[in-house]
C-alpha cells in the first residue's frame, strides 16, 4: 500500500506543473500568473477540492506533457460561500480544448447546476484543439455543448478574461452573467492570423477584440481592470450581489446606515432647470447603503446607468438615467443595457429600481438601421415578462415612450412615484410647442413672447400633480424621502415570497 500511495502522490505533485516547469516560466515573463496561481487569488485558503487532476490527453503520444488537458476544474469557497471553478491552463497546448478539456468541464457545470453552486471561469487560450477536432469524428463531438446552451441562468455564471481567448473561453464568456477583462487581453472569436488566412483581413489583437471594443462597441464585459488581481476582485464583488443559484435569495447584509435617513443634500444636486445637467451617479451613491454600488457595463450605452448595490441591507438592481450623456436619451446600446440588466435581476431575484430622468430615445436614420424599433419593444418585453418587485421614480423628466421602457404607470411596477421637479409628457415642451403650435408662432407679431406663454402652459400640463390626482402614479414625494420611501416600499413588495420571480427571463439569451 505505501508504495502505491507513493506513486499516486508522486503523479500528483506531477501534475502541478501544467506543461512543464520552463512554460511555467514563461507565463511569469510574460507577466501573467499561472492557472494555480490564479486558483489561489480567488479561494478561500485551504479550500480547494480538485477534480480531474489527473487527467490528460487521450492523443497517443501526449499523456505526460498534458497535464489537466489544459484546465484545472474543481470546487472551492469564495468568501465562505460554496462555488464550482474551472481555470484554462495556457502551459498546456497554450490552453486549447482537447476531447478530455470538455469532458472535465462538461461534468463539472452538470454539478454545479445539480448542487446549486456559482459557476466560475478563469479563462485564456486558444479555442478548439486541432488535432481533437479534425475529421468528421473529432468536429461531431466538439460542437457547442447543451451544457453552455441550455444554462438558463441556474446558477450564476462569472467569467474573467485574464489572457488572449479566441473560441471557448470567448463562448463562455457570452454566456455568462458576468464577465471582466483584463486590459491589454483579447476577446474572439478566432485570432488575428486565422482571420487573415481565411479572409485576408489584417488587424491587431487589441483592434480584433481589445477591451476597448468590448467597452464601447460591444458590451459583451462588464467590468475591465488593470491586472489580473482587480478583474479577480471583481468576480468576487459580482458574487457578494448574487445569491447562491436562482432559487435563492441575494444575501441580506446588516447595515448601520439609516434606512430612513434623510437625502438633505439631494436637494442641491439636481437642479430645477431640465437643460441644465447633473451627475445621477451622485443621486445614487446619495441614496443607497453606505454610498457603495457596483456599476456594470460603465462604457457602454452611457447614458443608461446600472448597478447593483443596496438599500436597507437588500440587493437591489438600479437602472438609471445619465443626463451628464446625451441628456440621458437612450440609444440602441442603452435598450441593450436595460434589457440585458433586467434579464439578469429578474433571473437572480433582484429587485429593481428606477430612476427616470429621459428626454426620449435618440432617434436618427441610423438608429433606425440598428433596429432601434426592435431594441426598445425587446426592453418592453422583458420589463413586461420580469417578476421582481420593481419601483419607479421620477426624478426629473420621463418623455414620451421612454417613460414606459423606465417602468411607468402600466408598465409592471409595484410603485410608480415622482419628484415635484418631475416633467411628464407625451413630448418635450420644445419640441412639443413647435409640432402642436408651428403656425400659430409662424405667425405670431411676437415670437419670442407667444413661445414663452405656450412653454407656460406646457409646463403645468407636464406637472406630476396631474398624473397624482388621477391617481395614475402612487404619489409626488419630497427628494430628501427617497431612501426611507425605497425602503419601505420594498419591505412591503417582499412581504409575500420574498424577492422570488417567476423565472420567466431566464432562459432568453445572454445578448440581444
Amino acid at each position: 500500500m505505501e508504495k502505491e500511495i507513493e506513486d499516486l502522490l508522486t503523479r500528483k505533485d506531477n501534475a502541478r506543473f501544467g506543461g512543464g516547469l520552463q512554460k511555467l516560466e514563461k507565463q511569469h515573463q510574460l507577466g501573467f500568473h499561472t492557472a494555480r496561481e490564479r486558483i489561489e487569488k480567488l479561494i478561500d485558503s485551504g479550500s480547494f477540492l480538485e477534480l480531474g487532476k489527473l487527467a490528460h490527453s487521450d492523443q497517443d503520444g501526449e499523456e505526460t506533457n498534458s497535464a489537466g488537458d489544459g484546465v484545472i476544474t474543481g470546487l472551492a469557497k469564495v468568501n465562505g460561500r460554496l462555488i464550482a471553478l474551472q481555470v484554462a491552463d495556457r502551459t498546456v497546448f497554450a490552453g486549447t480544448e482537447g476531447m478530455v478539456y470538455f469532458r472535465k468541464t462538461r461534468a463539472l457545470h452538470d454539478l454545479a447546476i445539480k448542487r446549486g453552486l456559482p459557476m466560475f471561469n478563469l479563462m485564456e487560450g486558444g479555442g478548439l484543439r486541432m488535432p481533437d477536432g479534425m475529421g468528421s469524428d473529432g468536429i461531431s463531438q466538439m460542437l457547442f455543448h447543451q451544457e453552455l446552451l441550455q444554462h438558463h441562468r441556474q446558477v450564476p455564471m462569472i467569467t474573467s478574461i485574464l489572457g488572449d481567448s479566441f473560441g471557448g473561453p470567448t463562448w463562455t464568456a457570452v454566456s455568462s452573467d458576468f464577465v471582466s477583462q483584463v486590459k491589454g487581453t483579447t476577446m474572439a472569436v478566432a485570432g488575428p492570423r486565422m482571420l487573415e488566412v481565411a479572409t485576408g483581413e489584417k488587424v491587431s489583437n487589441e483592434e480584433l477584440g481589445g477591451w476597448d471594443i468590448h467597452a464601447e462597441y460591444t458590451g459583451q464585459a462588464d467590468h475591465f481592470s488593470e491586472t489580473e488581481e482587480d478583474a479577480i476582485e471583481s468576480m468576487k464583488r459580482f458574487l457578494d450581489y448574487m445569491p447562491q443559484n436562482s432559487q435563492e435569495e441575494p444575501i441580506h447584509r446588516e447595515t448601520a446606515d439609516d434606512p430612513h435617513r434623510s437625502l438633505e443634500e439631494i436637494v442641491s444636486i439636481v437642479p430645477t432647470r431640465t437643460k441644465r445637467a447633473y451627475d445621477m451617479k451622485r443621486v445614487i451613491k446619495i441614496i443607497v447603503d453606505d454610498g457603495d454600488y457596483f456599476e456594470l457595463k460603465p462604457d457602454y450605452g452611457k447614458a443608461l446607468i446600472t448597478v447593483l448595490t443596496r438599500i436597507d441591507g437588500r440587493v437591489v438592481g438600479m437602472i438609471a438615467n445619465q443626463p451628464m450623456q446625451f441628456a440621458g436619451s437612450a440609444g440602441v446600446k442603452e435598450c441593450e443595457k436595460a434589457t440585458d440588466f433586467i434579464c439578469l435581476c429578474d433571473s437572480y431575484n433582484i429587485p429593481l429600481v428606477f430612476l427616470h430622468d429621459i428626454p426620449g430615445f435618440r432617434v436618427s436614420s441610423d438608429a433606425e438601421k440598428w433596429k432601434i424599433p426592435t431594441k426598445i419593444m425587446v426592453w418592453n418585453q422583458a420589463l413586461a415578462q420580469s417578476t421582481v418587485p420593481k419601483i419607479s421614480v421620477i426624478i426629473r423628466k420621463s418623455i414620451g415612450a421612454a417613460y414606459g421602457n423606465m417602468c411607468g404607470p402600466t408598465m409592471g411596477a409595484d410603485f410608480v412615484v415622482a419628484w415635484p421637479t418631475a416633467e411628464i409628457n407625451f413630448t418635450g415642451p420644445e419640441v412639443g410647442i413647435n409640432v402642436v403650435y408651428g403656425d400659430e408662432l409662424q405667425h405670431a407679431d411676437n415670437v419670442h413672447e407667444k413661445r414663452s406663454e405656450l412653454l407656460g402652459t406646457w409646463g403645468g400640463d407636464s406637472s406630476p400633480y396631474k398624473a397624482a390626482s388621477k391617481h395614475l402614479i402612487d404619489d409626488v414625494i419630497d427628494p430628501r424621502d427617497t431612501r426611507k420611501f425605497l425602503s419601505q416600499t420594498l419591505e412591503f413588495c417582499c412581504a409575500r415570497n420574498g424577492t422570488i420571480s417567476e423565472k420567466s427571463l431566464a432562459n432568453w439569451p445572454t445578448g440581444f
